[in-house]
């Protein structure tokens, strides 16, 4: 399963559990947030990793730069855009 099939079941499973939507959202104040959210949806049955989460990010971002104006300082840069678990979190909040 990759990164944005994992998250949005994730995302489903949250917004119907409350308590596990609280978790995840408390995973910010963490001294290691990534770890603990990927931990929490590894125990929900959706295994997530850390460096695949980051990566995928990055890959996505380094994408979306390219095809815009071709990355230049003058691309937009939108908030949370390469950073798919600050992301996630605002969509549960």
């Amino acid at each position: 399963m990759d990164i944005p099939e994992t998250l949005e079941l994730l995302r489903k499973k949250a917004l119907k559990d409350d308590g596990l939507r609280k978790r995840l959202l408390a995973t910010r104040n963490s001294e290691t947030p990534l770890a603990d959210f990927c931990r929490i949806s590894t125990e929900q049955g959706l295994p997530m990793y850390e460096m695949d989460l980051l990566e995928y990010g990055e890959n996505s971002y380094a994408a979306m730069r390219r095809s815009t104006n071709g990355g230049g300082e003058n691309s937009p840069l939108l908030q949370y855009e390469d950073d798919y678990y600050e992301l996630f979190l605002s969509e549960l909040e």
